[in-house]
C-alpha cells in the first residue's frame, strides 16, 4: 500500500534554555493512502503538534517528514504552502471562517484563487458537497446564523473543495454535543470510504472507535499503534471499551 506520509525520528520542541522540551520525541510513523486514522493521548501529549508537523504546518527541529513522495525539508515554505493548499485539507476545532461571507462564499474561498474565471464551476462543486453534508439551505446565511455543528460541516466542505488527498482534523468534534459529533463522524467516514485518507486528533474514545487506527501518544512519544477492523455501529460499544482498556493500561 502506497504511503502517502512517512516521519522519520522527528523531534520538535518548544522553550529555551532549561525550559525547553521536547513536545515530540523522536516520532516515526507511517500513513498509509486511505488510512482513517486518530491520534489519542493527554493534553500535552503532542497530537496537535504530530499533525501540525506531518502536514508542514510547523517545521521540525531533526528528523525528516516526507508527503507524498517529496520531502518537507527540501522545499521552500512557497512549495510547501501550495501542498497545503492543493492536496491538504484542514479542519479544527473551531472553524476559521470569515464572518464577512456567507457559508457558500465561505466554502468556495479556497478554489477562487488560482481559478476565478471558474466561478460557476466551483459554485457548483460548493453545493454539491453541502448538499452531501445536509446543509444545502443554508448557503446565504452568515456564520452566526447557523449550530456549532452546522458550522463543522461547512468547514469540512472548506477543506474539500480542492480535493485533497489527506484531511488533517484538530478536535474537529471537540466543541460539539455527542449527537453533532458523530453526525460529523458519519461526514467523515463517507469522506474515506470514497479513498480520502484522515487523520485526527481526540481525546474521545467514541471518536476515535469510529477510525480504524489509533496512535497512542504520551509524552512526546507514539506509545502504541493500535487497529480495528472496519467500523461497524453494531460494535461500537466494544471498540470503545478496547480503547478506553488500553488508554488505562497505559496509563495515557
Amino acid at each position: 500500500m502506497k504511503k502517502i506520509i512517512i516521519g522519520e525520528n522527528i523531534v520538535k520542541s518548544f522553550g529555551e534554555g532549561d525550559e525547553k522540551r521536547n513536545v515530540l520525541d523522536d516520532v516515526s510513523i507511517e500513513i498509509n493512502e486511505g488510512e482513517f486514522v486518530s491520534v489519542m493521548g493527554p493534553s500535552g501529549s503532542g497530537k496537535s503538534t504530530l499533525i501540525f508537523s506531518l502536514s508542514g504546518m510547523d517545521t521540525v527541529d531533526d528528523g525528516t517528514v516526507v508527503f507524498d513522495g517529496r520531502g518537507l525539508s527540501e522545499l521552500k515554505e512557497s512549495e510547501i504552502a501550495e501542498i497545503r493548499r492543493t492536496q491538504m485539507g484542514f479542519v479544527f476545532q473551531q472553524p476559521t471562517l470569515l464572518k464577512n461571507l456567507n457559508i457558500l462564499d465561505n466554502i468556495m474561498l479556497p478554489s477562487m484563487r488560482d481559478n476565478r474565471n471558474e466561478t460557476g464551476k466551483i459554485a457548483e462543486k460548493a453545493r454539491s458537497l453541502m448538499q452531501t453534508a445536509d446543509i444545502a439551505e443554508l448557503e446565504k446565511r452568515d456564520i452566526t446564523q447557523v449550530s456549532g455543528g452546522q458550522l463543522q460541516r461547512a468547514g469540512i466542505c472548506r477543506a474539500l473543495m480542492n480535493s485533497p488527498k489527506i484531511i488533517f482534523a484538530d478536535e474537529p468534534t471537540g466543541a460539539l454535543n455527542s449527537k453533532s459529533a458523530q453526525e460529523i463522524m458519519d461526514m467523515f467516514s463517507k469522506i474515506n470510504a470514497e479513498g480520502t485518507t484522515i487523520m485526527l486528533v481526540t481525546h474521545g474514545a467514541s471518536i476515535a472507535a469510529r477510525t480504524e487506527r489509533i496512535l497512542f501518544m504520551h509524552d512526546g512519544k507514539v506509545v502504541d499503534d493500535m487497529s480495528l477492523p472496519k467500523y461497524q455501529s453494531t460494535d461500537n460499544n466494544a471498540r470503545i471499551q478496547k480503547i478506553t482498556a488500553r488508554m488505562q493500561a497505559m496509563g495515557v
